[in-house]
């Protein structure tokens, strides 16, 4: 009977250490996927396994010697439940602290588009406020030109005599005298004017002489006959301008064109027999 007492021990305690064994692993999987430290429960586990190995040769085998060694493992294993329930909390905690943060990530990424948005739309705002500036602007210069009416043109002989009538004579013509009003602007600047009088033969060609060169008109550069500054003052102002060239002045019909503060301020013709 003593025998076979001893037997049911031995064989409880094998299955007390085989089961503490398996609790060991699934605990120490839970710590190691919860991200803890599996040191101690490791060494636990391979002492374990130590005193499962000495249990098959264990000659001096007692049942309260085992005893306190199972319960030595069920304590560490108790005393292992309050960690890993930590871990589990603390996962938990973090798991939250992740969510708040996707959201908050989230939340500043759709602000951050509405950021955007707002700024595309301002620069499209500032582009067409500044196009619409620059058209108001540009129709403000056009309303500010000067406008030249009255364009006449007369002919001086070589003897100083002066005729009005058209067609001039080719052969006697010393000096062209190109009479103009500037009418009154309101919108316009007042103090010294450069005009630019150009003067064209029939084929398109500009008359030139000594004080004739080039001016930008609309981006393109044309040549002038002669330039003329005045002083305006905000009221029609009568004005003239002598031309002469040593070459003789074909038939046909002549241009005139007026030109200020790069803009066409008027124009006029003359014939030539």
């Amino acid at each position: 009977r003593l025998l076979t007492d001893k037997a049911e021990q031995f064989a409880a305690a094998q299955v007390q250490l085989d089961s503490l064994s398996l609790v060991l692993d699934e605990k120490i999987a839970e710590v190691r996927r919860l991200g803890g430290d599996v040191e101690k429960l490791e060494r636990i586990k391979r002492q374990l396994e130590t005193d499962k190995r000495k249990l098959r040769y264990d000659l001096t085998f007692t049942s309260h010697h085992y005893a306190l060694k199972i319960s030595d493992y069920q304590k560490t294993l108790g005393l292992n439940e309050s960690y890993l329930n930590r871990l589990k909390d603390e996962k938990g905690a973090l798991q939250a602290r992740t969510q708040s943060l996707e959201k908050e990530k989230h939340s500043i990424l759709l602000e951050n588009e509405g950021l955007k948005r707002e700024k595309v739309a301002l620069a499209q705002a500032v582009t067409k406020y500044s196009v619409e500036n620059a058209e108001l602007e540009q129709k403000i210069n056009q309303a500010a030109v000067l406008k030249a009416s009255e364009i006449r043109v007369s002919a001086i002989a070589p003897n100083g005599k002066e005729r009005h009538a058209t067609p001039l004579k080719g052969s006697r013509i010393d000096q062209l005298r190109i009479a103009f009003t500037l009418m009154a602007n309101p919108l316009a600047r007042q103090g010294e004017k450069d005009v630019y009088v150009r003067l064209l033969d029939p084929n398109g060609a500009v008359l030139r002489e000594n004080g004739g060169g080039v001016l930008w008109i609309d981006g393109r550069e044309i040549g002038y006959s002669v330039r003329h500054t005045l002083v305006y003052e905000n009221g029609d102002l009568p004005a003239e301008v002598l031309f002469r060239r040593e070459m003789k002045y074909n038939p046909g019909t002549y241009a005139v064109e007026l030109y200020a503060e790069e803009f066409l301020i008027g124009t006029g013709e003359f014939r030539v027999r």
